[in-house]
């Protein structure tokens, strides 16, 4: 894969009033902002194009990543808005920068040291997403995974979504069916989250996984973040 999508339009409101002045992908742990440890990762794998989804604060993205050149790679920003369009409406408003191959998406709040390198460039269905065990904030996960590989919505035990995945584009094609009757899918640009285009792919069985085992911090609070500094810095 050589395309990427970073989701990092989001206000970050449970991480107040840290993400007052500034977006909560570009808040340092170790040492760099969040997104840098993406960007780094992304081009180990050997991506060279990656679009960012940006409003809150949008400015100071462009200002602190420049064009990616420093990394080896190409950025290029996606502008939702003054309000994020959510994950589904982000991709959508993407798309057209990133193609028509599959693209790994990642959430810009997480930081996790699964080798990007190792998804599948060509997912089985609409797309694969990297699981994880459920930390204690989420303790009743997002999806199970099934011995054949396929997610479901429904039984246990389920594990939580890291935020991590590769997707086709199809996966939006029919984007209105599932969601284009409420208000705000039928917005102009669209705002709506993802995870019901891929709930509604499951029961198809067209969404795929693997769980992943190593590190993985969904960055969401203030204290969360100083833990993931204290570690990635090696502090006591």
């Amino acid at each position: 894969m050589k395309h990427a999508l970073i989701f990092a339009a989001g206000v970050g409101e449970r991480m107040r009033p840290l993400t007052e002045h500034t977006p909560k992908p570009l808040l340092p742990a170790g040492g760099k902002p969040l997104i840098v440890w993406h960007l780094e990762k992304l081009a180990a794998a050997g991506v060279h194009y990656v679009v960012i989804n940006t409003s809150h604060l949008a400015e100071q993205f462009p200002d602190s990543l420049g064009d990616g050149s420093r990394w080896g790679l190409r950025i290029r920003y996606a502008y939702e808005g003054v309000s994020p369009l959510e994950t589904g409406g982000g991709m959508l408003n993407a798309l057209p920068l990133l193609g028509h191959d599959p693209f790994i998406a990642i959430s810009g709040d997480i930081w996790c040291d699964a080798d990007f390198a190792s998804l599948p460039a060509e997912p089985a269905g609409l797309a694969h997403l990297l699981l994880v065990d459920n930390p204690p904030h989420h303790p009743h996960g997002d999806f199970r995974l099934d011995t054949q590989g396929r997610l479901h919505d429904s039984g246990s035990p389920k594990l939580t979504f890291s935020g991590i995945g590769v997707f086709r584009p199809e996966l939006l094609a029919d984007w209105q069916a599932v969601v284009g009757a409420t208000a705000d899918g039928a917005g102009t640009p669209p705002r709506f989250k993802l995870v019901d285009l891929l709930r509604a792919a499951m029961a198809t069985g067209a969404i795929h996984g693997s769980q992943h085992r190593g590190a993985w911090t969904d960055v969401g609070t203030p204290e969360r973040l100083h833990a993931l500094d204290a570690q990635l810095s090696g502090a006591p």
